[in-house]
């Protein structure tokens, strides 16, 4: 009983104290989970800034360089010998040394270390082998400068940080999520770093940017630096093989090829993308061809992959690394700094130890020529104490070693004892000497490299990137990208259908009117007989109000869509006329075009894609004492204006009814159309080279380097090759002239023609593999400069001028054309073509387009303003 009453007591104090600690866990967490964080942080996800490694990499490279003799080490063997040093299992130090070999810098590897293109895995270990490449060797170990610490059961020594001299933190990149916080540093390039190190010391203002193994083309216009915020944008090399073919050569950074498949057979079945099947032939390099169906245009294809697949994709880095045991958040450009100059304290530091063996190596080499020379050893025959040989050793060095940097220490003295008798009878006072002398030599060369540090390390820089700089050259090529808007490319994969009467829209709505193919992503403008405006995003059911009069898929900023509208405001009351565009607007936003009152009603409408004007017929209702009941209204009379504008009086009288009378023509001035070298792309926005104005029927012509000539429709979609030569506006009558070499004639020729056959692409120069295009000329009547080879031991030909037009006349786009000349031919010149008046183009009448931009800024959501005042009747 007295044991159970001691026990409850027990129990009772064990519940206190539980009661007690209750109160006490807010602490535990706090301190608990910040060890823990703490740890995450520091020893596990983010590198340190010294060395540009984690915990688990350093300890990698550090067995790897115990274990090194120029051999292959099995890579489970490495494993087992980091576990001395990582306190963690083998598969996370397997999975870290194979991301480090695949990055192909610091570890030569040896079978199937995995594919970051396809993105197969590695081996298992005991498969696959490894040792250190001869880079590494050079710029990650130095012992003599190290600082180590005891492993964590304090059996063996590690580095705290190895003393890399090279920025390798940014070469390789580095990613971890730690607790609270990540980093994500992209790899940029192995030379381009080195330059940057280079100018650095130099005092030169440089710029860093990323380079992706898998190459690709970057965007690096918001990189910030590679701080948080800053963004970069990646795309797949895509290319048109042929009219039905697209190839993906280079894919984007964090994708691989089965990924990629993925994404864009997802956005087939989504029917975002028409596609006929995809071949994947990745091997040493990628290679995945995209089959089209026959009609599918390429390039709106290619900018539907970017907009819909991983194709493109955004990275967003975020420089933070470990400095001082805390984590610190900076931009590439001051690790790169920092870098270098760490580099130059290393470099600093092996050439003070350099320096140190050197004198020290000089001094003893020095004392033993004395000790030999003047023959001291024989001074300690008679000694019977090792404190008499000391001294006696001592005595006989004074007189001789006044030259001496330093002082005899008994240390010297011992180890000149040590000195065998067979090197003192074999002892060589030349060599001797000439040891010493280079010695000096060495050390005065030391001491040059210690006073001009900076000089040393650019050299060093500079050797590095000879030595191991080859193959190394940029892989991801830089541009800016133009954006794509994703409602221009999407294939149209669903059929929009209108219930007029009733008021609705929708792609459910099989049983009622079909209006147009549309995609899930577009918007629907709809008006109604009440002359109500609403744009909605496509669904399956959608109200928009009872007698719907128009329907139609919405392009935003169109200012060329014209609509044409005759409206009364109330019953009874006058009518009224306007023209406006709707470029801008808020989704699912009811907007009264004919007034707020009930009895508005939409008398005549009409939707014109390039701002058609036609004429119609008003008729009257016979009332009071009219006298003209029928009369014509020409709509290109009516300025276009917003759409909130009243428009102008047509009557104060009932309207009966009116009829089109004539269809329109369009009003609109022809487009203006610039070609932005920057992307490659057409825009109306003024960006690059203006190529002209365009009217509906006018083509480009585009001719590349391979002899291509074609004519196209200025599509703002279409995408431009590197190799493209001329693209302007196409005259029709306009020759092209073409000097070719024709391969099996080893000749020049030069041929002029017309291009017979607008829309279609065809060759121009010879078929044979030797034949290219030298030059294409484009103006009204070219001339061309001949230079010729001069002849051995003789004065080369004079240079020889053509007129094109009397050279050669106008011929078929397949004929060969006339030899230039049948000597060797240096040089052909374009020069200042013969004066040509143009004739003028015949301009149509342009009604004046007012920016309704101009007109209003008080609405927020177009821009225009009710015209209340605008009631000047045209009849």
């Amino acid at each position: 009983m007295e044991e159970n009453e001691e026990l409850n007591d027990e129990s009772l104090e064990n519940q206190d104290e539980s009661q007690d600690s209750l109160v006490k866990v807010t602490g535990m967490y706090k301190d608990w989970f910040l060890d823990y964080a703490s740890y995450v942080i520091l020893e596990r996800a983010v590198p340190a800034i010294e060395d540009g490694f984690k915990p688990v990499q350093r300890r990698i490279m550090h067995s790897l360089k115990e274990l090194d003799d120029g051999r292959y080490n099995k890579v489970a063997n490495v494993v087992g010998h980091t576990m001395q040093y990582h306190p963690h299992g083998d598969a996370s130090i397997a999975d870290a040394m194979v991301q480090i070999g695949q990055k192909d810098l610091l570890i030569d590897t040896q079978g199937n270390w995995g594919n970051i293109l396809t993105g197969d895995g590695a081996a298992a270990p005991r498969y696959i082998e490894a040792r250190l490449s001869k880079f590494a060797l050079e710029v990650i170990y130095s012992p003599k400068i190290t600082e180590w610490q005891l492993s964590y059961d304090g059996r063996k020594k590690e580095p705290v940080n190895l003393p890399v001299k090279f920025p390798l933190l940014l070469a390789q990149g580095a990613e971890g999520i730690a607790v609270g916080l990540s980093t994500k540093i992209l790899p940029h390039n192995f030379n381009e770093l080195i330059d940057a190190s280079i100018k650095h010391l130099q005092g030169k203002r440089f710029t860093i940017v990323p380079d992706f193994p898998t190459a690709g083309i970057i965007d690096v216009t918001n990189y910030n630096d590679g701080m948080r915020g800053g963004k970069i944008r990646v795309r797949a090399k895509i290319s048109t093989l042929d009219k039905n073919t697209l190839v993906i050569n280079e894919i984007p950074y964090g994708t691989n090829t089965s990924s990629l498949i993925d994404s864009i057979l997802k956005a087939n079945d989504k029917g975002k993308i028409k596609i006929k099947k995809i071949e994947d032939n990745t091997a040493a390099e990628v290679e995945i061809l995209v089959h089209l169906p026959n009609g599918i245009s390429p390039d709106k294809t290619i900018d539907a992959l970017y907009a819909f697949t991983a194709c493109e994709s955004s990275i967003s880095p975020l420089g933070c690394v470990i400095e001082d045991n805390k984590p610190l958040f900076i931009g590439v450009k001051e690790m790169l700094e920092r870098s270098t100059d760490n580099t130059v304290e290393l470099l600093k530091a092996e050439l003070q130890i350099q320096l140190d063996e050197l004198e020290e190596q000089w001094h003893f080499s020095s004392l033993e020529r004395i000790f030999i020379e003047n023959r001291i050893y024989r001074e300690i025959e008679e000694e019977e104490t090792w404190e008499g040989v000391i001294q006696a050793i001592d005595k006989g060095l004074k007189p001789h070693i006044s030259h001496l940097k330093r002082e005899v220490t008994t240390d010297d003295i011992v180890r000149l004892t040590e000195i065998r008798i067979k090197r003192i009878s074999k002892f060589d006072l030349d060599k001797a000497q000439q040891l010493i002398e280079s010695l000096e030599d060495r050390i005065a060369q030391t001491k040059h490299h210690l006073e001009h540090l900076v000089e040393f390390a650019i050299d060093y820089f500079k050797e590095l990137k000879k030595k191991y700089g080859a193959g190394r050259e940029r892989k991801s090529e830089i541009k800016i990208f133009d954006d794509i808007e994703a409602t221009k490319v999407v294939i149209r994969n669903t059929k929009l259908y209108v219930n007029r009467k009733e008021g609705f829209i929708g792609t459910s709505l099989k049983r009622d009117e079909y209006v147009t193919d549309c995609s899930d992503i577009d918007d629907i403008i709809v008006f109604t007989q009440k002359g109500e405006m609403m744009v909605t995003k496509v669904d399956s059911k959608v109200f928009i109000g009872k007698n719907i009069i128009h329907v139609a898929v919405f392009k935003k900023k169109d200012k060329r869509t014209t609509y044409n509208m005759i409206y009364k405001s109330m019953k009874g009351g006058p009518s009224y006329v306007k023209r406006f565009n709707v470029t801008s607007m808020t989704r699912d936003k009811m907007y009264e075009l004919a007034g707020d009152k009930p009895s508005s009603e939409v008398l005549y409408f009409s939707a014109n894609p390039n701002g058609e004007a036609e004429v119609v017929t008003v008729m009257l209702r016979q009332s009071g004492s009219i006298k003209k009941l029928k009369w014509d209204l020409d709509f290109s009379d009516v300025l276009i204006k917003g759409r909130s504008s009243k428009g102008n009086l047509v009557t104060k009288y009932p309207v009966k009814r009116i009829e089109l009378k004539e269809k329109g023509v369009s009003t609109l001035k022809p487009r203006k159309i610039w070609f932005d070298d920057v992307v490659s792309r057409l825009n109306v926005d003024g960006r690059g080279e203006l190529l002209g104005e365009f009217k509906g029927d006018d083509l480009l012509l585009v001719i590349d380097q391979k002899g291509i000539v074609k004519t196209i429709p200025p599509d703002l979609l279409t995408r431009f090759s590197d190799d493209m030569i001329v693209l302007e506006k196409w005259n029709p009558d306009k020759p092209i002239s073409v000097v070719h070499y024709v391969g099996d004639k080893e000749r020049y020729y030069l041929k002029r023609f017309l291009i017979e056959n607008p829309n279609k692409e065809e060759v121009v120069i010879d078929e044979d593999s030797k034949s290219y295009m030298e030059l294409v000329s484009t103006d009204w009547r070219p001339r061309l400069e001949i230079e010729f080879v001069k002849p051995r031991g003789k004065d080369p030909k004079p240079n020889m001028e053509i007129d094109v037009e009397d050279f050669i006349s106008v011929k078929g786009i397949k004929a060969l054309g006339n030899q230039l000349t049948p000597e060797k031919v240096k040089n052909i010149n374009v020069l200042d073509p013969l004066p040509y008046e143009e004739p003028e183009e015949q301009k149509t009448e342009d009604i004046e387009v007012v920016d309704e931009e101009q007109i209003d800024n008080n609405d927020d959501d177009i821009g225009t303003k009710n015209d209340s005042n605008d009631q000047t009747s045209l009849f």
